[in-house]
């Protein structure tokens, strides 16, 4: 899975770099939408495996073509249509759709080569849904996505387990979608749901609008309180110190700032340091949960931990010197010099990839 992931976020960033400048379908089919197919395991010079113009007579209409289908046994299983870099999918579906219904295959992509919409037929057998199950963002791949992607592999390719996973990725996400609306814009259903327990007057078009900015100010501010709270349990937890930290910093060698003051015993977190780790934590959100997330102060740098356990820590944060760096828990003890807290996100890649070896 780690080979996977790296395969995808290095196509990522192939995308970002080629995006702007493909300005055909030919062109996108070549250099990206192939590549991706490629990725996920299957011979894209193989026609008995992904075959490039399938036919797909639809009714009297003969001789429709669909840009590729991924073959198994010499039958179409997967349906690819594909457009342009520039273009939107939205207007698109309808050809995919037609073609879906007269062919053995039971998912079909919709893609621009960034964007890789997935379809089946969960409301009506033989009969595309209208709606993607699964939407997948090559230009900005999410971790928890990529393990979604990873079940088209060619190697893992199972028919009935996608499908049987298919509808519960299709209302999660349409539940998220929808919290993500009512957070942006509460609706009138939303707010009268809202205060149905807390407002015993009646719920008239005035009440609701009086309500609705309440609402949204409440959603945003119960976050944030969550947040606050998890980080203040985190905060609280790393008081406590272990024997085994002290044999980690006589191990370990870390750049110190030569005019640094080493008689003050005093330990201190700065601003700064919460802010990297409270980054740290942002940026691994996808692969951990934030709870196991922890840190430790000490006077030479800044510790973030998996589990508050001193040997499985992810990186070292060095905050407080004129050579801010960040020293990485891999094979070589990498340090890379930052010059702002900010620059901690460009890490992102290596952070994952340290925390995953402790999963």
């Amino acid at each position: 899975m780690d080979h996977f992931i790296e395969q995808i976020q290095t196509l990522s960033k192939r995308v970002n770099r080629l995006k702007n400048t493909i300005a055909t379908e030919e062109a996108t089919k070549t250099s990206i939408i192939m590549p991706f197919f490629q990725v996920l395991g299957y011979d894209i010079f193989n026609p008995e495996e992904f075959l490039p113009e399938f036919t797909a007579d639809v009714g009297i209409k003969k001789g429709e073509k669909v840009d590729y289908a991924i073959m198994i046994d010499g039958k179409s299983v997967i349906l690819i249509e594909a457009k342009a870099a520039n273009q939107k999918l939205d207007k698109h579906d309808s050809q995919l759709f037609r073609y879906f219904g007269a062919t053995s295959a039971k998912f079909a992509i919709l893609t621009n080569g960034i964007l890789y919409r997935f379809y089946t037929d969960l409301d009506e057998q033989n009969k595309m849904d209208s709606v993607p199950f699964f939407e997948f963002n090559l230009a900005e791949p999410r971790e928890n996505q990529i393990i979604e992607l990873a079940k088209f592999r060619k190697s893992s390719f199972d028919v009935d387990s996608i499908f049987s996973a298919a509808s519960e990725l299709k209302y999660l996400n349409e539940i998220k979608q929808f919290l993500n609306n009512q957070w942006e814009n509460p609706s009138d259903e939303f707010v009268a749901f809202i205060i149905s327990d807390i407002y015993p007057g009646k719920k008239t078009k005035n009440v609701i609008e009086k309500f609705q900015g309440l609402v949204k100010k409440a959603l945003k501010q119960f976050l944030n309180d969550q947040v606050n709270d998890k980080l203040k349990a985190a905060l609280a937890n790393s008081d406590e110190e272990e024997t085994a930290q002290a044999k980690e910093e006589k191990a370990t060698d870390v750049p110190e700032d030569p005019k640094e003051e080493h008689h003050a015993p005093q330990i201190v977190t700065t601003e700064e340091e919460l802010e990297g780790y409270v980054l740290v934590r942002l940026l691994l959100r996808e692969i951990l949960d934030p709870e196991r997330i922890y840190y430790r102060d000490n006077l030479s740098y800044f510790n973030v931990l998996l589990d508050n356990n001193i040997r499985r820590w992810i990186c070292r944060l060095g905050l407080n010197t004129s050579n801010k760096y960040i020293q990485f828990n891999d094979e070589g003890r990498t340090t890379v010099y930052i010059e702002t807290v900010a620059d901690i996100e460009k890490h992102r890649d290596k952070l994952i990839k340290v925390a995953q070896k402790f999963l």
